[in-house]
């Protein structure tokens, strides 16, 4: 619904519509409820016309919110924003240029839509991270648009390889297109797939990516919250990390991994050596967040 609309509402709303008559709230809807979708719509539609100083107050993000049943099934909103977004960055990101391309990703997640992915202050501890373990190859679970992706694989050393799982084909496909617009195919392999499959996808990741002892020396978690701890569990099992390796994993304060915070503050000293890094929940600075950063210690 465009904002102008939206204003003719709320102005018809506030000089008496309801009272008088003109738009009588439906039988079937509590007036509380009418009244809450009221202010609700009045708030944003007052922080769209300021130019959006409260990011997350936006139809995106609200939309997001009531779409959050088909997202934790799919990991799609199901507007069509995950689209959407790969048709903006090829038609304003100039081929071949990644940072172009983050660039372009925020600037969509600011204006136009909220995204799931790490976003830009989140994303400069993930870079940070990086700098400091210096990895040559890099797990990612949970590829979404390839946002992360794109940003973790610009910091590759050269023959550097970043191997990404993302459990959506059509997720898978959107980011691939959006990775080889940033010119880092060569870089990055999109695999589809999960770890928690019954040892599928881990075998795949074996037997045609040369995932062996000691292959991964960085992984970046940011995926379904329940499957955070499993899921390194099967990475430990399968013994692909060596001491030094990093693991990265978003979302622990919000939506929150409780069961993998619990795990990596039991095996602090002994297992893991781990950094928890403040910030706050993607493109947006209100809802906090943690970001952990734990080094194998073997």
């Amino acid at each position: 619904m465009r904002t102008a609309t939206i204003v003719k509402i709320i102005i018809l709303l506030a000089s008496g519509g309801l009272a008088s008559g003109i738009l009588p709230v439906p039988a079937v809807i509590p007036v509380w409820i009418f009244w809450m979708i009221f202010c609700i719509a009045l708030a944003v539609v007052i922080n769209d016309l300021l130019g959006k100083p409260i990011p997350f107050l936006r139809w995106s993000f609200i939309r997001l919110i009531f779409g959050m049943k088909t997202l934790l099934k799919v990991w799609q909103v199901g507007d069509g924003r995950e689209e959407k977004v790969a048709e903006t960055v090829l038609r304003k990101a100039r081929k071949g240029n990644a940072a172009e391309v983050i660039s372009v990703i925020d600037n969509f997640c600011y204006n136009d839509s909220v995204l799931i992915n790490v976003g830009d202050k989140k994303g400069a501890l993930l870079d940070t991270a990086l700098e400091r373990a210096q990895p040559k190859v890099i797990l990612e679970l949970g590829t979404y648009v390839g946002y992360s992706a794109i940003r973790m694989a610009q910091r590759l050393p050269v023959g550097g390889r970043l191997y990404s799982i993302e459990f959506n084909p059509d997720n898978a496909s959107i980011a691939r297109r959006i990775i080889d617009h940033a010119g880092l195919s060569e870089r990055i392999t999109v695999v589809v797939g999960t770890l928690g499959d019954g040892g599928i996808t881990a075998k795949v990741l074996e037997s045609d990516h040369g995932f062996t002892s000691g292959s991964v020396d960085f992984v970046f978690i940011d995926h379904a919250k329940d499957a955070y701890l499993p899921d390194l569990n099967l990475i430990l099992q399968r013994g692909w990390l060596h001491k030094g390796s990093v693991v990265v994993a978003d979302n622990i304060k919000f939506p929150g991994a409780p069961d993998y915070q619990a795990y990596m503050d039991e095996q602090e000293g002994k297992r893991w050596k781990t950094q928890s890094h403040k910030s706050f929940v993607e493109y947006q600075s209100l809802i906090s967040d943690i970001v952990l950063e734990s080094v194998y210690l073997g």
